[in-house]
């Protein structure tokens, strides 16, 4: 899993995924695991299922991903308010 969605990022492709049962599309930023030792995506989400009804800056603790999908469509940059070297990460692969 690791390479493509480090493709994803270095790419800037959306990704689409199922996160605990709700279609959402993202753009990825970081990945690595998380400081509660869970293999995390940092995300900008954009499009679809949102518990708190808004899009915007997430982490994503990959074992409640399904159905992973690197789409064809691209963001141009980094959101505001993105910071390299997440503090929320105690290890990263990947990052923008």
């Amino acid at each position: 899993m690791k390479s493509f969605i480090c493709d994803a990022i270095h790419n800037k492709n959306l990704i689409e995924l199922i996160y605990e049962g709700h279609k959402r599309v993202v753009e990825p930023h970081c990945y690595g695991v998380s400081t509660a030792g869970n293999e995390a995506l940092r995300l900008y989400q954009v499009d679809g299922y949102s518990s708190t009804r808004t899009m915007g800056w997430k982490m994503y603790d990959l074992s409640k991903a399904r159905n992973i999908t690197v789409l064809d469509e691209t963001f141009n940059s980094p959101r505001p308010g993105y910071k390299r070297n997440d503090r929320g990460m105690s290890k990263i692969y990947c990052q923008l």
